[in-house]
């Protein structure tokens, strides 16, 4: 995935091929914050300033911007795998909250 990271929060960019042009959006929050550029240069600076945008209107209306995540995770799973979760991770000598943070760690850094 091509994405940009400013500030902690981060955008995905695609490519809008109908006009030629680099199209960004924040990912990870509930307000929708987007911006283009015709090239590299000129997204960078166009995300930084959708950033440092979206961070002063929220000031000026008094509302907290949304955090892109907060660092804790609730998952539902079947009993089965969370009790396959659970045996792995003791076997491994860890936590089921360190061993699943590593495997979801190992999963998702490329």
């Amino acid at each position: 995935m091509n994405k940009l990271t400013y500030k902690g929060y981060t955008a995905r960019i695609d490519f809008d091929d109908r006009d030629n042009i680099l199209v960004g959006r924040l990912l990870g929050i509930k307000d929708i914050v987007g911006f283009h550029a015709d090239n590299v240069a000129d997204l960078r600076v166009a995300f930084e300033e959708s950033v440092d945008d979206y961070l002063e209107a929220c000031a000026a209306i008094g509302k907290s911007p949304d955090k892109t995540v907060s660092g804790k995770l609730l998952l539902r799973l079947s009993p089965d795998i969370h009790a396959a979760a659970q045996i792995k991770a003791k076997s491994l000598g860890k936590s089921l909250n360190q061993w699943a943070s590593e495997t979801l760690s190992d999963a998702v850094m490329v």
